[in-house]
């Protein structure tokens, strides 16, 4: 997902997407700790992207 993607959606739409990436974070941390997770590398992939929205949405605040 890319930075200027997110600059187009509105302040509800990410707000949605944050906690939509938040609760596929807390299911893949959970399936990492039980073994299951064969790429332990979408754990860092999603923490970023909540990152990234984050920043947008603050950036978007700060400008209203």
């Amino acid at each position: 997902m890319k930075a200027a993607e997110l600059k187009e959606l509105s302040v509800d739409a990410l707000k949605a997407k944050v906690n939509e990436l938040e609760e596929s974070f807390f299911n893949l941390r959970f399936q990492a700790e039980m073994g299951q997770l064969e790429n332990r590398l979408m754990l860092r992939a999603v923490r970023r992207d909540i990152a990234r929205v984050k920043t947008v949405l603050n950036a978007k605040s700060l400008v209203c």
